[in-house]
C-alpha cells in the first residue's frame, strides 16, 4: 500500500517511527515519537538497556510482516525525565520512492483485564488436568513467574530443569533477574512484556546457565490465570547455534573475504546515515584513497597469490596505521579507503604520510619491496559522498602521475 502524507501523523497522539527496511533510517517520527527520543537515535532505543527484539535485522521482518504475523518490539526511550520501555508494534507499507518501510506504532500501557490479584506464594503445582499434562510433559522449557513478585520463578517443567541444569527447588528460589544477563534491567522489559496481547513473535535474550554459561535464547511470555493465580507463563527455545549462523552471516555481509576489512557497501550504509547522533562522522571527516603502486607487475612477475600476500600484509598495516575510531575499507581490487571522524585535513595529511611511511617498510619472503601512493581530501558542508570520491579520485590519480609513493592532498 502508499502511505498517506507523513504529516498528517502529527495530528495522532500514538508515537509513529517510518523506517526504512533497508538502510534502516528513519524517515519521518511524528511529534509524539520525537518528544520520546530525546537525542536517541534509532539504533538506541531498539538497543537500550530496556529493549528488546526478535531480530537485529530490520529487513528480516518483512516476510513476516508480510505475512500479517503480529510483531512486538520493546523500546527505551526518554518519558517524565528519564529511561523506560515502550511497546511498538510493527506493520509494513510501501513507499514508490523508498520501497519497503516499517511502521513502528507505539502501543499505549495497560494491565490486562480480567485476571484476578496474585497470590502465587501459595502456589501449588498440580499433576492432573490439562495444564499441567501440557505444562509438564512439554519438550520446550517453560518457566511461571510472578512479575509482581519481582519477577519470581515459581515454576519450571522438566525441560526447563535440563536446560538450565537446575533443581526444581533452586530454580523456583530464583527470578527471573538472575538467569538473564540483562540483570534487573529485565524487569522493566518483563512488566510490559506482562501487557502485551497474547500472539506476539518471541523476544531475543542472552540467558546464564547454572554451570555459569550463557545461551541466546528467544522467548515467548505472556499473561496466564492458573489456579487463580495471575503469572506469566514464559517457553523458552534455545536458538544460539542460530544467533551464531547470523552472525557468521551478517559478518561476510560486512567485510572482505579476502582481507577481512570493510567492504564498500559497508562505506556506504555508514557514510549515508541521516542522523547526527548516531553517525560518527559529525562535524568534519576526512577520507584516504590508498592505492598499491605497480600491483599489476607483482601479479604477473610473482603470481596471484603473492599479490594476495601483498594486499593482506598492507590491509594489517592499514589497520594498524589507523586510529580507535577510523574506518578501513577494502575498496576493490588493490584500492583501500580510510575514513577519518571529526579529522581535519591537516591531521589526516599525517595519518597517510604514516601509513605511505610504514608500506614502505613492509617485507614479505620472495617479494621487492612496494609501495602505495594515497589522495586525501576532507568532506565540506553539503558535500555529497560521491563529489568527496571524486575530489580524492582526483588527488590519487595526481600522486600516481607525480611519480608515486606520495601523499597529496585535494
Amino acid at each position: 500500500m502508499s502511505l498517506p502524507s507523513y504529516e498528517a501523523l502529527n495530528f495522532i497522539k500514538t508515537p509513529v517511527w517510518l523506517v526504512s527496511s533497508v538502510s534502516e533510517q528513519v524517515i519521518f517520527a511524528n511529534l509524539a515519537a520525537t518528544a520520546l527520543m530525546l537525542n536517541k537515535s534509532l539504533n538506541d532505543m531498539r538497543n537500550g538497556v530496556f529493549s528488546a527484539n526478535a531480530q537485529h535485522l530490520l529487513s528480516m521482518y518483512v516476510p513476516d510482516l508480510k505475512s500479517e504475523l503480529d510483531i512486538i518490539e520493546v523500546w527505551t526511550v526518554w518519558r517524565d525525565q528519564q529511561e523506560t520501555t515502550l511497546s511498538c508494534r510493527l506493520s509494513l507499507a510501501h513507499d514508490e520512492n523508498i520501497g519497503d518501510v516499517i511502521i513502528f506504532e507505539g502501543i499505549a500501557s495497560q494491565m490486562p483485564t480480567g485476571l484476578k490479584a496474585s497470590r502465587s506464594a501459595n502456589y501449588q503445582r498440580k499433576k492432573q488436568g490439562f495444564y499441567a499434562r501440557f505444562f509438564l510433559t512439554n519438550s520446550a522449557p517453560m518457566l511461571l513467574i510472578d512479575t509482581a513478585r519481582d519477577g519470581q520463578i515459581v515454576d519450571a517443567n522438566l525441560a526447563a530443569l535440563n536446560f538450565y541444569g537446575y533443581t526444581h527447588d533452586a530454580i523456583c528460589s530464583k527470578h527471573t533477574w538472575e538467569i538473564n544477563t540483562l540483570g534487573r534491567d529485565i524487569l522493566p522489559i518483563m512488566n510490559e512484556v506482562a501487557r502485551l496481547p497474547g500472539g506476539h513473535k518471541p523476544l531475543n535474550f542472552v540467558h546464564r546457565l547454572a554451570d555459569g554459561s550463557t545461551r541466546h535464547v528467544q522467548t515467548y511470555a505472556g499473561p496466564i490465570e492458573i489456579y487463580g493465580d495471575k503469572l506469566m507463563l514464559c517457553i523458552v527455545h534455545d536458538i544460539t547455534e542460530q544467533k551464531r549462523l547470523e552472525q557468521e552471516l551478517e559478518h561476510a555481509a560486512m567485510r572482505d573475504s579476502m582481507t577481512g576489512l570493510l567492504n564498500r557497501r559497508q562505506f556506504y550504509r555508514i557514510t549515508e546515515q541521516t542522523n547526527p547522533s548516531h553517525l560518527p562522522l559529525q562535524d568534519q571527516f576526512s577520507l584516504l584513497l590508498v592505492d598499491t603502486d605497480h600491483f599489476k607487475n607483482i601479479n604477473d612477475v610473482f603470481g596471484h597469490l603473492k599479490g594476495d600476500e601483498v594486499l593482506i600484509s598492507l590491509s594489517r598495516t592499514l589497520e594498524a596505521c589507523s586510529r580507535k575510531d577510523d574506518f578501513v575499507f577494502r575498496w576493490g581490487g588493490e584500492e583501500f579507503v580510510i575514513l577519518l571522524p571529526r579529522t581535519q585535513l591537516d591531521i589526516a595529511m599525517q595519518v597517510a604520510e604514516t601509513i605511505r611511511a610504514a608500506v614502505a617498510r613492509i617485507a614479505i619472503p620472495g617479494l621487492p619491496r612496494f609501495t602505495v601512493s594515497i589522495g586525501v581530501a576532507r568532506h565540506n558542508p553539503d558535500e555529497s559522498i560521491d563529489e568527496l570520491f571524486k575530489r580524492v579520485d582526483d588527488a590519487l590519480y595526481r600522486a600516481k602521475n607525480d611519480g608515486r609513493n606520495k601523499v597529496l592532498a585535494a
